[in-house]
């Protein structure tokens, strides 16, 4: 079709014109893969973990049907590897959370996931330190976690098992917060050696 608006070109239209204009305008016109968010509606979260990558998808239920706002993978490093596969789940749930937190405060969150203690961990209290502190981050969101089962959960699990290419120059999955440390001193304060010094007197 490019071809019809050059200089000296002789316009006409071939039947390979019609179908590029067809195809072209039922692209314009069909409804896009990725929806904008409805603020007045549930977000849902599906998540999927394997041996070396995790993958999500936020989305939100219209008339029943799924939506997609966004899609998210990330290949987990050597050390997040070793994790036991709770830790896993459980940084899945860290990580969606920290990626589309934008969209999730403040909002009712569901997050499927096909592995099923991760539903009772939210309320243990005896847990690793580690988790502790995912489930202590995890308590400014309204999270519900529901069971779903891989064949259901089909885009997260496919996500979940994109890699890159060369595992050396894979960064760990940050399970940091913005507002987790914004109040903390990162260094001594200019002022603490006088300090110190007034003190000691």
């Amino acid at each position: 079709m490019s071809n019809l608006l050059t200089k000296d070109n002789i316009f006409e239209w071939t039947e390979h014109c019609e179908e590029a204009f067809v195809k072209l305008k039922n692209l314009f016109t069909s409804a896009l893969v990725i929806q904008p968010p409805d603020w007045s509606l549930p977000f849902e979260i599906m998540c999927d973990a394997n041996d070396y990558a995790v993958g999500v998808v936020l989305g939100q239920r219209i008339d029943k049907k799924p939506y997609v706002i966004y899609y998210a993978s990330k290949t987990l490093n050597n050390a997040q590897m070793n994790y036991t596969t709770i830790e896993k789940e459980l940084l899945i749930v860290v990580f969606a959370c920290k990626t589309f937190r934008s969209y999730l405060v403040g909002s009712l969150v569901v997050v499927f996931s096909d592995h099923v203690a991760l539903k009772d961990l939210l309320s243990k209290k005896d847990s690793k330190a580690r988790l502790v502190r995912w489930i202590l981050l995890l308590q400014e969101f309204d999270i519900t976690i529901k069971d779903k089962k891989d064949t259901e959960n089909i885009v997260a699990d496919h996500l979940s098992r994109l890699t890159t290419v060369s595992r050396s120059d894979i960064t760990p999955i940050n399970d940091y917060f913005p507002d987790e440390s914004s109040l903390s001193v990162s260094t001594m304060p200019w002022f603490a050696n006088i300090i110190n010094f007034l003190v000691s007197r």
